[in-house]
């Protein structure tokens, strides 16, 4: 392979034109003020488009019951192994299913929120939410477990919380929140 040396000009050399580009794009964002960029994120929040993927929830029967049936089948299709489920069989009062979670834990620092477990549940029992945002001070406080999980459920049910955080509640869920 051949090299070639270019010369440069002076004013190359100089860097004066990627300035003087560079500046163009600065002079082109105050022109246009409408196209803002920026937002002051506690207060402003941007929309979440349709297929926003956020953090995990357990959802709840009608009879305010965890409605997990303790399938695994969430945990066969997650592609990060993210989720661990020990199943024993329910109470005897419990007549429509013969298995629930002891244990249900997710770890949210390994999930990737592809969305395989919500789809692959065949009761709808995981759901994920629009929320992202979660502080924590330790690892272990990003293994969620099946009581967080159904917190995060009563949370995303609630219609003055989720106006709180800037988010509108799911439709299907207003029917549940009542």
């Amino acid at each position: 392979m051949i090299r070639q040396n270019l010369k440069l000009t002076l004013a190359e050399k100089l860097y004066f034109p990627a300035i003087f580009k560079g500046m163009l794009v600065t002079l082109k964002h105050l022109i246009r003020p409408h196209k803002r960029v920026t937002i002051q994120y506690p207060e402003e929040r941007r929309d979440k488009p349709a297929g926003y993927r956020g953090f995990h929830r357990l959802n709840k029967d009608e009879q305010d019951r965890i409605k997990c049936v303790a399938c695994e089948m969430c945990a066969t299709a997650c592609p990060a192994n993210c989720i661990t489920i020990e199943p024993v069989p329910t109470p005897p009062e419990w007549t429509d299913r013969e298995r629930m979670p002891e244990r249900f834990d997710i770890n949210m620092l390994v999930c990737i929120y592809c969305g395989m477990c919500e789809e692959a549940c065949p009761v709808d029992a995981i759901e994920l939410t629009k929320i992202h945002d979660w502080a924590a001070y330790s690892r272990e406080e990003m293994i969620w477990n099946k009581e967080k999980l159904l917190k995060m459920y009563d949370i995303t049910t609630d219609e003055k919380v989720m106006a709180e955080m800037g988010l509108t509640l799911n439709p299907k869920d207003k029917k549940t929140a009542a």
